[in-house]
C-alpha cells in the first residue's frame, strides 16, 4: 500500500532536513526545563507586553501542537509533559538552517527542542524567543485531525499513545494514578509495611472465585495459570513472620469485559498480623484519605451522576440489616427469600440459600450504596477463607466497601484453623465445575496453616476501580494505560484507516 499523500510529504520534508546535515531522530538535548516551571518563571518575573528580557534563558522542548508563519517571525505551541507554551523563531535571532527548517520543514507532531530567553508579545502572550532551534524527531505520521484530540474511542484504547499527547486531561488522569498508588504506598509504610512481590506463574491458582489464563513452562513441562490473586502467598509469608506485608499485584482473570472490569487489572492486598477487619477499616479510610489528599480537589467529588462524600469516618453496617431495609426480608426467612427471588424471575430452585439471599442482595442493595459505605458480617457459605463470628458461625468477619454501588474493597478476619479452612475449601470445591474454574486443593497452603498463622486482617482493594471513582472516571479503560482490545477485522488497522489524517492548511498555515 502507498502511502497517504502527506505521509509522503513529510518523509520527503524529512530528506530535506537531513539534507541540511541536520539528524532528524535521536540527538541528545540534556538540561530541558518543564515548560510549567518555565511558565512559572515568566509570571514571576513580572513582564509586560513587549518586553524581552534575555537574562532570562530557557531551554525547552516539546511536541509542536500549533504552526503559524508571519514572514519573518514564526510562532508555535509546543507541548511537553506538564503544559503548553508558545515558542517563537525570529528569522533576525536564528541562523539560516534553523529559520528554514521552523518555516518550511516542520510538521504538527514534530518534536524540537530550543535555546533562548523569555518574553511577551505585543498581544501578552509569554513566550521563549529562540536562539536556536533542534529537531529532536520527525513525525511521519499525521496526528489527529486538527488536534481536536481523537474521538473515536476504540480508536483512543488501541492508540493510546496518541490519545495522550492530544487530550491532556487523559494524561492527567494518569499521572493521577501515580499519584494515587504512590499515596498508599507511604501510607502502608508509615505504619510499618514491607512491600513484598510473590509469584505471577502459579502452579495451584487460588485466593479468588475465578476462571484463570493457563500456560506452559516448557523446560519442567508443566502447566502454570496466571495468579488471579495473591493471597495464599502473602498468608505464607504471615506464618514466616512477616507481620505486615503488601503488594501491588497485577492479577489475571480469564473472564468478561465491561466498564467495572478487564482480564488483566492491579489489585493491593495486604495483611496485618494480630489484626481483625475493623483495622483494615481503619487502614481503608487512611488510604483515601492519603490519596485525596495526594491529588487534591477535596472530600467532596463528582463520580458519574453522583456527589459522594469521602470525608472519614464512613458508616458501618450490617449485611442483614441492610438486605431487610432494601429489600424486606430476613435473612433467615428462606420462604420470603424466595418469595422475593420468584418476583425477580430468579430461576433459583437449584440455588444454595445463601447463593439466594446474596442474588437479592445485589439487586436490592448495592445500586443503593452510594455513599462510601462498609456492608459487614457477610453469610458465612460466601467466605471460604474467613474466620466465624465466634457466638454465630453463620456469619462471616467479613466486610465489603461500596462506592456508587460498585464494589471497590474486600476484606477480613482471616482464618487460621487449618482443619475449618480444609474443610472450607473441600466443601468449595465440591460445588465447583471443574470445567469452569479448574479449581483443585492447596495442599503446601494447608501445610504451611499447620505451622501456625498468626490471627489477621486481610484486605484487596481494585486500584483501577479506585482510580475511577477519584478521577470522575466511567469506565475502566479510562484508567488502564492498554486495556485488552478485540482484534480489528482482517484488513482493517492501517494507517488511512484508523487514522484522522490532518489537512494540509492544519498543518502549517
Amino acid at each position: 500500500m502507498s502511502d497517504h499523500p502527506q505521509v509522503q510529504d513529510r518523509k520527503t520534508r524529512l530528506e530535506q532536513i537531513r539534507a541540511l546535515g541536520v539528524d532528524p531522530f535521536g540527538q541528545r538535548f540534556p538540561d530541558v526545563e518543564p515548560l510549567a516551571e518555565v511558565r512559572a518563571r515568566g509570571q514571576k518575573a513580572d513582564l509586560h507586553a513587549g518586553d524581552h528580557d534575555e537574562s532570562l534563558t530557557v531551554r525547552v522542548a516539546g511536541r509542536v501542537m500549533l504552526h503559524r508563519g508571519r514572514g519573518k517571525l514564526i510562532f508555535m505551541t509546543i507541548r511537553d509533559g506538564s503544559g503548553d507554551m508558545q515558542v517563537a523563531v525570529s528569522k533576525a535571532d536564528v541562523c539560516v538552517n534553523d529559520f528554514e527548517i521552523a518555516r518550511k520543514l516542520l510538521h504538527l507532531g514534530d518534536i524540537i527542542g530550543l535555546d533562548g530567553h523569555l518574553g511577551r508579545t505585543n498581544t501578552g502572550e509569554l513566550t521563549v524567543w529562540a536562539r536556536s532551534l533542534t529537531v529532536l524527531c520527525k513525525a511521519v505520521q499525521p496526528p489527529p485531525a486538527k488536534w481536536h484530540g481523537l474521538k473515536d474511542i476504540d480508536l483512543r484504547y488501541r492508540r493510546r499513545y496518541v490519545d495522550l499527547f492530544t487530550n491532556p486531561q487523559v494524561r492527567e488522569t494518569f499521572k493521577q494514578r501515580s499519584l494515587i498508588i504512590d499515596a498508599i504506598r507511604r501510607c502502608l509504610t508509615d505504619r510499618g509495611f514491607f512491600e513484598v512481590e510473590t509469584p505471577v506463574l502459579q502452579p495451584i491458582y487460588g485466593g479468588a472465585a475465578a476462571r484463570p489464563f493457563m500456560t506452559h513452562h516448557n523446560t519442567l513441562d508443566m502447566d502454570l495459570f496466571l495468579r488471579i490473586s495473591p493471597e495464599l502467598y502473602l498468608k505464607r509469608l504471615l506464618v514466616g513472620g512477616m507481620e505486615r506485608v503488601f503488594e501491588f499485584a497485577r492479577v489475571f482473570r480469564n473472564e468478561g469485559i465491561d466498564t467495572q472490569h478487564n482480564p488483566e487489572f492491579t489489585l493491593l492486598e495486604l495483611y496485618q498480623a494480630y489484626g481483625d477487619y475493623n483495622d483494615m477499616m481503619d487502614v481503608t479510610e487512611a488510604m483515601f484519605t492519603a490519596a485525596i489528599e495526594q491529588i487534591g480537589g477535596g472530600y467532596a467529588r463528582t463520580f458519574g451522576e453522583h456527589a459522594i462524600d469521602f470525608t472519614p469516618p464512613w458508616p458501618r453496617l450490617r449485611y442483614a440489616d441492610l438486605l431487610a431495609e432494601h429489600a424486606g426480608v430476613a435473612i433467615d426467612d428462606m420462604r420470603a427469600v424466595r418469595a422475593k427471588a420468584d418476583e425477580l424471575e430468579i430461576d433459583h430452585a437449584a440455588m444454595d440459600d445463601t447463593i439466594v439471599v446474596n442474588e437479592l442482595f445485589e439487586e436490592f442493595v448495592e445500586p443503593r450504596l452510594i455513599q462510601p459505605t462498609f456492608v459487614l458480617d457477610y453469610p458465612a457459605p460466601l467466605c471460604p477463607l474467613t474466620r466465624r463470628k465466634s457466638d454465630d458461625p453463620r456469619v462471616a468477619l467479613r466486610f465489603e466497601l461500596f462506592i456508587a454501588g460498585c464494589e471497590l474493597a474486600n476484606a477480613y478476619t482471616e482464618l487460621n484453623d487449618p482443619a475449618v479452612q480444609e474443610e472450607n475449601f473441600r466443601r468449595t470445591l465440591a460445588g465447583e465445575k471443574r470445567d469452569e474454574t479448574m479449581a483443585v486443593m492447596d495442599d503446601d497452603f494447608l501445610l504451611s496453616l499447620k505451622y501456625g498463622m498468626p490471627p489477621a486482617g486481610g484486605l484487596g482493594i481494585g486500584i483501577d476501580r479506585l482510580v475511577m471513582v477519584l478521577t470522575n472516571a466511567t469506565s475502566i479503560r479510562d484508567v488502564i494505560l492498554f486495556p485488552l482490545q478485540r482484534p480489528l477485522p482482517a484488513g482493517a488497522g492501517g494507517e488511512d484507516e484508523t487514522t484522522e489524517i490532518v489537512t494540509e492548511a492544519d498543518n502549517l498555515q
